[in-house]
């Protein structure tokens, strides 16, 4: 077996012989005339003078190749009681027709579409049938509200747009169709046509001249073939999560994308074609565009499309039975979704109840895994637990276990090493290395690897400003942290996370490690205050597992005492609280800097992706208990 140091070596030594090897795993209508081109830096290309199509890749070649009657894709839906499997000759008809409907519209290559749906397969259809034509597809997040995607309308200027009646949040129905028109009727860029898919349990009430109901779109629409494009065209626009005012839209390319994202599914994964393979995530977000929709389908592999929750959907046994019932081989989602597990099923009793046989691997990120999180998870399931770290702007990892390459070993804490294509450094503000064990940004050597932003839409100044200013010649991160002796990557949170006591830079990501592991707490959040003495002062906030009856003060004495023995006197955490709950985006991430900003009694814009606006007041009355905002 080939040594996952010399995998990386070669990748960061010959790039172009390295990702034109990788390229290999793909079809191609014509082969490159540049693996990479830098003759504009930073806006690097790769592949380019390459013709692909990445619907092709991710469908018609299977259904050619002997893969027509696999399933590509499992529908799961507890909230609404139903298992589809829909094999690749069945996905191809409804993209092709879908396609054809959109060409009949008027859409064609260039053209934006904005993508708003639940968790259904039709929102992968909808994905496909515009990379198959060449159309550029928006996906945002069903259920934002209208404000926002009045913003992400305008800055996309979408054909049209594509969204369905709506979905259930737990018992809650949530209506699509009011805040879609609510976004029409705001923003400046006028949508004249709507594709709506109706759901069984809400129906929406449809404009006559403006709204197409999805069943009509299809019923004569003539199957589109695959449009031969440009390896450089772009494939979609993702405007990051949490953003105020003018959104930055990622913007990803056709050819970069499907080679990166076919390597990963093996070199990271170990998913082999025609398994199983589970992302527990949403079509709005990253992962969902990566590892729910483009990558298991351009590798061949079946994809479950889940619509549920971890806990509720019935209960925190979810997870298990989808692994049990569709012989999952390998699932990825957010530490949140364990954490939640965890406080309701502390001791797995509901794991028990499974035959997860299937099951070989666990895969987190989304956020950081805490040590105890991580722990818990492999105790329970018996198999490799695996952290890795990624972003929005970079599409894939860029530091993990490449298990299909060497798995080596876990360092708790760490996501492990750099991946292949990604040059990691760890630097001060003057763009200097730092030595080993310590704390810096973390900054990646251009260029990128395939698969990455190639730009914002849009916006090429902003996309210079943001990423690849501060450090020439890199791409910035903005997440600090350090690498060990062996090149083991720790990252410790954004740099805003770190805080400065009486002149000691600490990481609150370091405390919460401490807090965690606390045999009571399920969860925290530890964030800097104002303090007028020593600068900045960390508070922390926890949940409790299900089931622990204690006194808080008691445990607040604990935390302070943990926090004390293991980073020492010089964090001074004194402050904490007991939360049902912390505030979080939909994706799961913990609104740290929203509760830093009422902690210290500044200004702050709602987040647009909070999963509930009402918790920011709980946690106002409970930071006001200890003394927050101070006077």
């Amino acid at each position: 077996m080939t040594s996952f140091d010399a995998v990386f070596q070669s990748s960061i030594n010959n790039p172009e012989e390295f990702w034109a090897e990788a390229a290999k795993g793909i079809t191609w209508y014509r082969w490159c005339d540049k693996v990479l081109d830098s003759s504009n830096p930073p806006f690097y290309k790769w592949f380019s003078g390459g013709k692909m199509n990445t619907c092709y890749n991710a469908v018609d070649r299977h259904v050619e190749n002997g893969r027509a009657d696999q399933t590509a894709i499992i529908y799961d839906s507890p909230v609404t009681d139903t298992i589809r499997k829909i094999t690749y000759k069945e996905l191809q008809g409804q993209v092709a027709n879908f396609a054809g409907a959109l060409q009949a519209q008027g859409v064609t290559k260039g053209d934006t579409v904005i993508i708003y749906m639940p968790m259904i397969p039709e929102a992968a259809v909808a994905m496909l049938a515009c990379a198959r034509i060449g159309a550029i597809h928006s996906v945002v997040f069903g259920g934002f509200a209208a404000h926002e995607l009045a913003i992400r309308i305008d800055h996309a200027q979408p054909k049209l747009i594509i969204t369905a009646s709506g979905a259930l949040e737990g018992a809650k129905k949530l209506a699509y169709k009011p805040l879609v028109d609510a976004a029409i009727e705001q923003s400046t860029h006028k949508v004249e046509t709507v594709v709506l898919f109706q759901r069984d349990f809400i129906t929406a009430e449809m404009t006559e001249g403006k709204d197409i109901d999805w069943q009509d779109f299809v019923k004569d629409a003539k199957p589109a073939d695959c449009v031969e494009l440009d390896a450089t065209d772009p494939l979609y626009i993702l405007y990051t999560s949490g953003t105020t005012g003018m959104p930055k839209g990622v913007l990803r390319d056709n050819g970069g994308h499907a080679v990166a994202l076919h390597y990963t599914m093996k070199a990271l994964y170990d998913i082999n074609p025609g398994e199983v393979w589970w992302s527990a995530s949403d079509v709005g977000w990253v992962v969902g565009h990566s590892y729910i929709v483009y990558a298991p389908l351009i590798y061949g592999a079946t994809s479950v499309f889940y619509e549920g929750k971890p806990v509720g959907t019935p209960d925190a046994g979810a997870f298990w039975r989808v692994i049990s019932e569709h012989k999952v081989k390998a699932l990825f989602t957010a530490p949140t979704a364990f954490r939640a597990i965890k406080k309701e099923d502390p001791n797995g009793e509901l794991y028990k109840k499974y035959d997860v046989s299937s099951f070989e691997c666990l895969y987190l990120a989304g956020e950081r895994t805490d040590p105890d999180t991580l722990n818990w998870a492999k105790d329970m399931l018996g198999v490799p637990v695996i952290d890795h770290w990624w972003q929005t702007e970079t599409g894939w990892a860029i530091v993990g276990n490449c298990r299909g390459i060497e798995e080596l070993p876990v360092k708790v804490g760490s996501p492990t090493k750099a991946m292949p294509g990604w040059d990691v450094q760890v630097v001060d503000n003057d763009c200097q290395p730092v030595p080993p064990n310590t704390e810096g940004n973390i900054v990646v050597k251009l260029p990128l690897p395939p698969g990455t932003l190639t730009t914002l839409w849009r916006n090429e100044e902003r996309f210079v400003k943001s990423y690849m200013t501060n450090f020439p010649g890199y791409y910035e991160t903005s997440d600090g942290g350090f690498m060990d002796e062996e090149g083991y990557v720790y990252v410790m949170g954004r740099m805003d996370d770190v805080i400065n006591i009486a002149g000691h830079r600490l990481s609150t990501g370091a405390m919460e490690e401490v807090i965690s592991a606390h045999p009571d707490v399920a969860e925290c959040a530890v964030f800097g205050t104002h303090d007028t003495m020593k600068g900045q002062l960390p508070v922390g906030l926890f949940v409790l597992k299900a089931g622990v009856d204690r006194k808080e003060e008691d445990i607040k004495k604990e935390l302070v005492q943990m926090v004390r023995d293991q980073i020492g006197p010089i964090a001074c955490f004194r402050d904490s609280a007991q939360v049902a709950r912390l505030p979080k985006t939909r994706s799961g991430k913990i609104l740290r800097g929203t509760m830093r900003a009422i902690a210290n009694n500044k200004e702050y814009n709602m987040p647009s992706t909070i999963d509930d606006p009402a918790i920011l007041d709980e946690i106002t009355e409970t930071l006001k208990t200890i003394g927050y905002p101070k006077a």
